[in-house]
């Protein structure tokens, strides 16, 4: 008989809220395989209401650490090193407010753009998640598209790690396509695994050109944890709504490409028991690569095989 799925709830407060990654944080949370969590969370900025203006910073938490308003970690029994903890993308609720911000940082891209010098330009948004739309100070209106910016685990090294990078364990992927529906695959490294989420992002284009989607808390985010020890990975996969995700992450975006590839032509010859040649063959005539985020120093690429791609 199998045992009784259990749902945990975690609010973002002092206790569970950190701006890094460790394997050394104690977990606020324990829970089974199988499981599911119900966050809530705040705008990566650590907000507890909108700012009152642009530029202007509103009511917040004290950062524990530089980065993301992460919540967590939690303990998943049983986790341990070289298994895969899949995290599968239930219900996402957005906040009715964000911010996106443009310009201010001196950045090579930013330098080319002409937009290095001065203050950022915030734009303000009202969020409205039954109609899932979103209206900006100035009229302008954008379809909501919510995900989790960050989702990971730490890595195995000691020591407190940026919330910024992506790595091999996941975080600050920054993908739009792990919508509600979608399963995100993390190689684990430290036992427990010790999950971590944050950085609502209400809508976002492949690229996230500057640095910033539309940031915004997550009222409700829903993630079911289940372990995989069947299944080892080098590198996070996802399932969704688009297809099968395959993710690379380098400082360089060639090598992100190479990484991301590399991974799907693996994918690609495990669900369809050809060699790597006719994998890669096949990939070249079904397969996109899309440049998931230029903002975090270490870019990304994410390779999709669309559903039914291949018969």
């Amino acid at each position: 008989m199998l045992a009784a799925m259990t749902t945990h709830h975690l609010e973002p407060d002092e206790r569970t809220l950190h701006g890094f990654f460790s394997r050394d944080l104690p977990p606020v949370l324990t829970v089974d395989s199988g499981d599911t969590v119900v966050l809530r969370t705040l705008d990566a900025g650590w907000h507890l209401e909108p700012p009152p203006a642009p530029g202007v910073r509103g009511r917040h938490i004290e950062r524990r650490g530089a980065g993301h308003a992460l919540c967590g970690p939690i303990f998943v029994r049983g986790a341990e090193p070289g298994m895969t903890l899949e995290v599968g993308v239930g219900r996402l609720h957005p906040g009715t407010w964000g911010a996106t911000f443009g310009g201010g940082r001196d950045t090579e891209l930013n330098r080319r753009l002409g937009v290095a010098d001065g203050p950022s330009h915030a734009v303000l948004w009202r969020l409205d998640p039954d109609r899932m739309v979103a209206e900006d100070q100035h009229g302008h209106t954008v379809r909501l598209r919510p995900f989790m910016g960050v989702i990971g685990l730490p890595p195995a090294e000691a020591g407190e790690h940026s919330t910024i990078p992506p790595r091999p364990s996941g975080g600050n992927i920054d993908c739009r396509e792990l919508v509600s529906g979608s399963r995100l695959l993390l190689p684990i490294a430290v036992p427990g695994a010790l999950l971590s989420a944050g950085d609502g992002h209400g809508a976002q284009g492949d690229g996230e050109v500057s640095g910033t989607a539309i940031e915004c808390p997550m009222e409700v985010c829903e993630l079911t944890l289940v372990l995989r020890p069947d299944l080892a990975l080098a590198m996070p996969r996802a399932e969704t709504p688009a297809g099968s995700l395959t993710f690379g992450f380098d400082a360089d975006l060639n090598e992100a490409m190479a990484v991301a590839l590399e991974a799907m032509v693996d994918l690609v010859g495990e669900r369809y028991g050809v060699d790597r040649r006719e994998a890669l063959a096949l990939a070249s005539v079904v397969v996109d690569l899309h440049v998931t985020q230029v903002a975090n120093g270490t870019w990304g690429v994410h390779a999709v095989l669309p559903p039914g791609a291949i018969g």
